[in-house]
């Protein structure tokens, strides 16, 4: 987390001299300077991402065949997951306008914090089969996804996207500042970091 400040503090200062290099002698392109102000925004944004590490014990247990259970023997696995959970935003959901005669950027709306990705780590530290009653690949695939999703289930309780709308509430501070740096005025008045976000699916891409 104090990596993340210190680079959102570099990206500030270099972000600061190209702005007043930038507008040195075009104060009055105002139309320009608010797509160079909107841009920058968007750029600073990307960085808003935080993650959290997880140690779980799954438990899993085949309870769908029970008549296979009963005839060919119990399967059940303990698993042992090193996770990794990484909290962003979806920034084509950002919503800005331009009031270019005011020098006003107001901010409209503002993604949710998401689980972005999960790097996972599974070792098996018991895994039992019926003396005929195997687990079979695509059964192993259902074990790992299931895993996984367990580590998901334990995300809104770690606090991290709590912790991922401070950062983003942060950064647009930070950006207010710039702003201003050019006599612009960042207005995100209307913005509501704080609602529920959902996490009780997997992220689309797995990862």
């Amino acid at each position: 987390m104090e990596q993340l400040f210190i680079g959102l503090a570099v990206g500030a200062v270099v972000a600061f001299f190209i702005f007043k290099f930038f507008f040195k002698g075009n104060k009055d392109n105002r139309q320009e300077q608010s797509v160079v102000l909107m841009e920058k925004i968007r750029t600073v944004c990307k960085f808003i991402t935080v993650e959290g590490d997880f140690a779980e014990i799954y438990h899993y247990q085949n309870v769908k065949d029970k008549i296979a259970t009963f005839l060919l023997g119990k399967k059940k696995a303990i698993i042992l997951i090193n996770a990794k959970a990484h909290i962003g935003f979806d920034l084509t959901k950002i919503r800005m306008e331009s009031d270019t005669s005011n020098k006003i950027i107001k901010l409209t709306e503002f993604p949710q914090p998401q689980v972005m990705s999960i790097e996972t780590d599974f070792n098996y530290y018991d895994k039992r089969e019926g003396w005929a009653n195997y687990f079979s690949s695509d059964e192993l695939t259902e074990v790992t996804r299931n895993a996984k999703q367990h580590i998901v289930d334990k995300i809104p309780e770690s606090g991290l996207m709590e912790q991922a709308r401070k950062e983003a509430l942060k950064t647009i501070q930070l950006m207010e500042g710039l702003a201003q740096t050019i006599g612009w005025k960042l207005d995100y008045t209307s913005l509501i970091l704080d609602k529920a976000a959902d996490t009780k699916k997997l992220p689309e891409n797995g990862s």
